[in-house]
């Protein structure tokens, strides 16, 4: 049995932040692979400002030569009102049943679930993993054993909390906005996704 994570995100564009991140989790957890999952442009809550084939092509780029890391399609071919987390990983789990899966997200998604901002909260909780990345001004534990939903569900092994040194914030709004005030960040992400962003004049 394998131990999976799924990494979602926009990745509008993937940046080596990502890459260092999921590199890291993967080591402290033991993850043998990790999916990257780039999410829709169809999805009323997020604003792309790149279509999901640039995403996509950038994505397989930023991947080529690590065999831990895999890219996967699957929330970009869903109809934007199917895309749900539970949903997800309902799939993940029926396509690798010999593995464990857990699913990457940031302290800041803990807090979205603790105030009932997702959907079928109660069933995704109940039936997954997750592994928690601290962000700056949150108290992970503490959210947790405020939060009845959250609590009530965490068996021990429900969350793993990672909360040291994973808090490096370059976002990928950074870039854009450095691309599209003609500034240069080009060491912050891969320099194959750095080429195809002047290439195909992204950002701009």
């Amino acid at each position: 049995m394998g131990k999976i994570g799924i990494y979602g995100s926009s990745f509008d564009p993937i940046t080596n932040v990502h890459l260092w991140t999921a590199s890291t989790v993967a080591h402290r957890c033991r993850l043998d692979k990790i999916i990257f999952l780039p999410c829709s442009n169809k999805r009323k809550d997020k604003l792309m400002k790149t279509s999901d084939l640039h995403r996509w092509n950038m994505l397989e780029l930023a991947l080529k030569g690590n065999d831990k890391f895999l890219a996967d399609d699957h929330e970009i071919k869903q109809e934007a009102w199917n895309v749900y987390t539970y949903y997800t990983l309902e799939h993940f789990k029926k396509k690798y049943p010999n593995d464990e899966i857990y699913f990457i997200m940031g302290a800041d998604l803990l807090v979205d679930i603790a105030e009932g901002k997702w959907k079928y909260d109660q069933e995704l909780i109940s039936s997954n993993k997750f592994i928690v990345m601290a962000r700056e001004g949150i108290d992970m534990l503490r959210t947790i054993s405020r939060s009845p939903i959250l609590r009530n569900h965490d068996d021990g092994s429900t969350f793993h909390l990672i909360d040291k040194g994973l808090a490096m914030e370059i976002s990928s709004t950074y870039i854009r906005d450095e691309f599209s005030k003609g500034g240069e960040p080009r060491y912050l992400l891969p320099d194959a996704c750095y080429e195809y962003i002047k290439k195909h004049s992204l950002y701009q």
